[in-house]
Formats: C-alpha cells, sequence, structure tokens
C-alpha cells in the first residue's frame, strides 16, 4: 500500500513537471513572437505595477532588440524612470543621458533634461564634502533651462539651483570661517570676496560681507571696513544681521577715530641768500 502511494506520488510529481515545462516553453515561445510594440505594452505594465526590476528587463530588451522601433525611445526614457523610481539615481542620469545623446528629436528629451539634473541633485552630499555632483547637477539644470525656456518643470529647475547654489556658497563660507579661526585674515577676506561675487543672490552674501568686515578689522584697515560696513547697510538694510553689522560700525569710527592721522607736510624753509663771498663774478 505504502508503496503504491510513493508510486502514485511520484507519478504525479512528474505529471504537473510536465505541465509546468511545457507552459514555459509556451510562454517564452509566445513571448519571443511579441514584435516591439507589444514588449513595449508588457513593459509598461509591469512599470505600472511598480515591478520596476522586471519592467528594467523588458524596456532593456526593445532599446537593444528594437533600436529602429517607434518605441525605442519611450523604451530608453521608461527604462531610465525605472532606475529613478528605485532611487538608483547614478544609472538613472546614465540612460537619460543616453536618450539625450541618441535621440535628441525625442519629446522626451526635455524631461530627460530635467530629471537627469533632479538625479545629480539627489546625490549631491553635504557641504563639506567633495562637490562633483552638485556642479553636474548645475550643469544640467542649467542646460535644461537653456534649452527649453518655457517647459512646466522650470520653476522647479530653478529652484534645484538655488538650493545648490547655497551648498556650494555654504562651503566656501565655511572655508572663510577657518581662515578666520586660524587667523589667516588676507585669506578670510578672498574668501569672503569670493563669495559676495560669486553666490551674492544667496543667504550667505550677507553672512560673507559680516566677515570680510571683521578679517579687515582684525588687520585694522578700518577706512576699508568702513566702505565695506557702509556698503551692508546699502544691500541689506532689513538683514537679521543688521545689529551686528551696526556693532561692527560703532568698532570701525572707534577704531579710526584712535588711528594716528597723517602729520600734514610743513612748508619749506626759506633759501638762504647767497653770501657775497659766495658771489660769482
Amino acid at each position: 500500500m505504502h508503496v503504491f502511494l510513493l508510486r502514485r506520488g511520484i507519478l504525479l510529481g512528474v505529471f504537473w513537471l510536465g505541465l509546468l515545462l511545457i507552459s514555459g516553453c509556451g510562454s517564452s515561445k509566445d513571448l519571443a513572437s511579441l514584435n516591439a510594440e507589444e514588449r513595449f505594452r508588457l513593459a509598461m505594465s509591469e512599470f505600472e505595477k511598480e515591478k520596476y526590476l522586471d519592467a528594467i528587463e523588458s524596456f532593456r530588451f526593445i532599446t537593444l532588440q528594437f533600436p529602429g522601433s517607434s518605441v525605442a525611445d519611450s523604451a530608453q526614457f521608461y527604462l531610465a524612470e525605472s532606475y529613478f523610481r528605485r532611487h538608483e539615481y547614478l544609472l538613472a542620469a546614465a540612460e537619460y543621458e543616453t536618450l539625450i545623446r541618441t535621440m535628441s528629436t525625442s519629446p522626451f528629451v526635455p524631461t530627460s533634461r530635467y530629471h537627469s539634473g533632479v538625479c545629480y541633485s539627489e546625490l549631491s552630499p553635504m557641504s563639506q564634502l567633495d562637490q562633483k555632483f552638485t556642479y553636474l547637477a548645475l550643469v544640467a539644470l542649467q542646460t535644461f533651462i537653456e534649452y527649453h525656456p518655457t517647459n512646466p518643470f522650470v520653476p522647479g529647475a530653478e529652484a534645484k539651483i538655488r538650493e545648490l547654489n547655497t551648498k556650494l556658497a555654504k562651503k566656501e563660507y565655511d572655508s572663510g570661517v577657518i581662515y578666520m579661526k586660524m587667523e589667516k585674515y588676507t585669506a578670510a577676506a578672498r574668501q569672503f570676496d569670493f563669495v559676495l561675487e560669486k553666490y551674492h543672490d544667496t543667504d550667505y552674501a550677507p553672512q560673507a560681507l559680516i566677515g570680510k568686515i571683521q578679517a579687515l578689522m582684525a588687520r585694522r584697515k578700518c577706512s576699508e571696513a568702513k566702505v565695506e560696513v557702509d556698503k551692508f547697510f546699502d544691500r541689506y538694510p532689513g538683514n537679521p544681521q543688521i545689529e551686528q553689522a551696526r556693532s561692527l560700525k560703532k568698532d570701525v569710527e572707534d577704531c579710526l577715530q584712535a588711528t594716528p592721522k597723517p602729520k600734514a607736510e610743513g612748508r619749506l624753509p626759506p633759501l638762504h641768500p647767497t653770501s657775497k663771498s659766495e658771489t660769482k663774478d
């Protein structure tokens, strides 16, 4: 009895395994017979169900096997989008850039330019670290705005640019603060000047101007400090650091009063008339 049941179980197992193999072969055969548009519909179904790994495989197949099809650019775009949805930003950026480079007339190019910038901005680290991805993001976003100034994503790109520039401004400003702590005041003033010139529209510009005034005062450059203090009140009258600027202004005025003024040049003594004995005939 036990032997009979064992044989029956083995036969049933072989039967179902055979069915699965036949079914699998049939599915593979059916999949292989699909054209580009049918494969794309299948890939989009996977994408919409958030099966991004399956979608990546399907879109990749289309880009490799049907590069000249009507859905090739769509497959390339959604391949990048699948990586983007998985937060694999470096891979996503590479796929967006492939579309931009090889399918320049595609309607997906504007969005690809914007999303590649977003990818790099997501990879941008804290201000203390290397800012390679920050610069890549800025280039991508600025290029997007230049080529597509009326695109609906432009406001988002501009906001990203402001955010990235603020991060770069912080990095440069922090370097100036370090120079101040090291008592390298000339280098600090130069660093704060760079922030004022390059990132004048960020929140770090007023702080950099305050830092520059402090660096000048540390070197007793009272007259130069006064110019910068007056500049602060002209540029940032409502800035939160206005009280600090007022305190610095008083220090500058005290410095100017304490600085000895150069002595006025006295009149030259009159020339002595030449004595008669020295007069030549």
